[in-house]
C-alpha cells in the first residue's frame, strides 16, 4: 500500500505552507496566547483568498480527499491557532449535510469566505458530556421557538457570528428523541456570554440563554431529530477536523531543546523521542483514514472515534514524558527565562488533557469503540 501523497496533494500542501508563510507571524500567535482565543483571522482570510477553506469543507469541497488532511496538518505544524477554524469549517460540514438551501445560501459563503466563525452550544453544566440529557429548552410559541437555558464550553462564542445549539423540544419521549438542533445568529437578542479561564491558556465560555427567540428558519435538520444532526457534528469534529496530531509540533520543540541542552545524547531521551515519533505517524494514518472518508461523503463514526481516542491520548502521554526529561525547566510557561523549549513543553503538559475531553471524552469513544466496532455490552445502564 502507498501512503505518499499525490502531485496535486503536495501542490495543495505547498500552497498551504506558502500562504503560511506569508501571513501567520510571531505577533499573532503571541495574541493568541494573551487573548486565549484561537483562532487567527488575517490567516483564515488569506487561506480562504486562495480557496483554501472551501477546498476543506467536509461533503463540499472539491479537491482530493486527503487534502482535507494536509490541510489542518501543516496549519498544526505551524503552530497555527486552528479551534475556531476547525469548529467552523465542520459546522460548515453539516450545514451542507443537513442543512436548507436557505441556511447553505445564508451561512456557508461568510465562513469559506473567512469572515465568521461558528461556535458550539452543546454541553450544559450539570451534564457534561452526557448531551441527551441537556435541559436547555426550546417551545413552541406561535410561529417562534422560544429559548431558555445555558451552556458551558461554548468555546469562540465571544467572536462568533453563529451558533449551533442543542435543545430540548420535547420532554415527553426518550431522550434522544426530543432533541432539536437550531443555528441561529449569536447577535440574537437574550444571548449572553460570559469568560472562563482554563489551564490551557485557551478561553472558552459559559452561554445563557434568556427567552431567545427564533423562527421555523434557525431549526437546522428536523424537529425533534437533533440527536441525528449532533452525530454528524460529532462525526465530522472527531475524525474529520479535530484529530490531527499536535504531537507532531510537541516533538520539533522537544528536539530543540534536547539538542542545544545536550539531552539529546542520553539514550533514553532519543528512545522517547523515537517512540512518540512512532506514535505521530500512527495518528496520522488514523486522521488519514477519517478525512478521506468524511471527505469523500461518508460519516467516520468509529472510526471518528478511534481516531480521536488514539490521538488525543498519545499527545498527552507525550507531553507528560517530555516534561519529565526536561525536569524542572519543563515546569515554566511560555516567556519566562530559562524555560525548556521557550516554554511549549508546559503549554502542552497543560493543554493536551483538554483534547481528552472535547468532542467526547476518552472514556465516550472508548465506549463506542466497544459496542460498535468489537460488539460488547453496554457498560453502563
Amino acid at each position: 500500500m502507498d501512503f505518499s501523497l499525490s502531485s496535486a496533494a503536495e501542490e495543495h500542501r505547498q500552497l498551504i505552507r506558502k500562504v503560511i508563510t506569508e501571513t501567520f507571524t510571531s505577533e499573532m500567535l503571541a495574541r493568541q496566547h494573551a487573548s486565549g482565543t484561537f483562532d487567527c483571522p488575517e490567516v483564515n482570510r488569506a487561506l480562504a483568498e486562495h480557496g483554501l477553506l472551501e477546498r476543506a469543507v467536509p461533503g463540499l469541497g472539491k479537491g482530493d480527499p486527503i487534502d482535507l488532511w494536509v490541510f489542518f496538518n501543516e496549519l498544526e505544524k505551524a503552530g497555527v491557532p486552528v479551534d475556531g477554524l476547525a469548529t467552523s469549517l465542520m459546522v460548515a460540514g453539516v450545514v451542507a449535510h443537513v442543512g436548507t438551501e436557505e441556511q447553505k445560501k445564508q451561512i456557508l459563503p461568510s465562513v469559506i469566505e473567512g469572515r465568521s466563525c461558528v461556535c458550539m452550544g452543546y454541553s450544559e453544566p450539570d451534564y457534561g458530556s452526557d448531551l441527551a440529557a441537556i435541559t436547555t429548552r426550546a417551545v413552541r410559541d406561535g410561529d417562534q421557538w422560544v429559548i431558555n437555558g445555558a451552556k458551558m464550553w461554548t468555546t469562540m462564542a465571544h467572536v462568533s457570528d453563529w451558533l449551533i445549539l442543542l435543545t430540548r423540544t420535547d420532554p415527553e419521549v426518550p431522550k434522544h428523541k426530543g432533541l432539536t438542533m437550531f443555528i441561529l445568529p449569536m447577535s440574537t437578542e437574550g444571548i449572553t456570554v460570559e469568560p472562563v479561564a482554563t489551564m490551557g491558556s485557551e478561553r472558552t465560555n459559559a452561554t445563557y440563554y434568556d427567552d431567545v427567540r427564533v423562527g421555523d428558519e434557525a431549526v437546522l435538520g428536523e424537529v425533534n431529530g437533533g440527536w441525528r444532526v449532533m452525530t454528524v457534528a460529532l462525526a465530522l469534529e472527531r475524525g474529520v477536523l479535530g484529530s490531527t496530531n499536535p504531537g507532531v509540533l510537541l516533538l520539533r520543540h522537544f528536539r530543540e531543546w534536547a539538542e542545544s541542552s545536550g539531552a539529546i545524547e542520553q539514550d533514553a531521551v532519543r528512545s522517547a523521542m523515537v517512540r512518540v515519533a512512532i506514535d505521530n505517524e500512527i495518528a496520522r494514518l488514523l486522521a488519514q483514514r477519517s478525512a478521506w472518508m468524511g471527505a469523500t461523503g461518508e460519516l467516520p463514526g468509529v472510526e471518528g472515534s478511534m481516531t480521536k481516542l488514539f490521538n488525543s491520548e498519545a499527545y498527552q502521554k507525550a507531553s507528560q514524558l517530555f516534561q519529565r526529561f526536561a525536569g524542572a525547566e519543563g515546569l515554566l510557561q511560555l516567556g519566562e527565562p530559562g524555560a525548556a523549549a521557550q516554554g511549549w513543553i508546559d503549554y502542552d503538559v497543560r493543554h493536551s488533557p483538554v483534547t481528552t475531553i472535547y468532542a467526547g471524552t476518552s472514556e465516550i469513544n472508548r465506549n463506542n469503540i466497544a459496542e460498535r466496532r468489537l460488539g460488547l455490552p453496554k457498560s453502563r445502564r
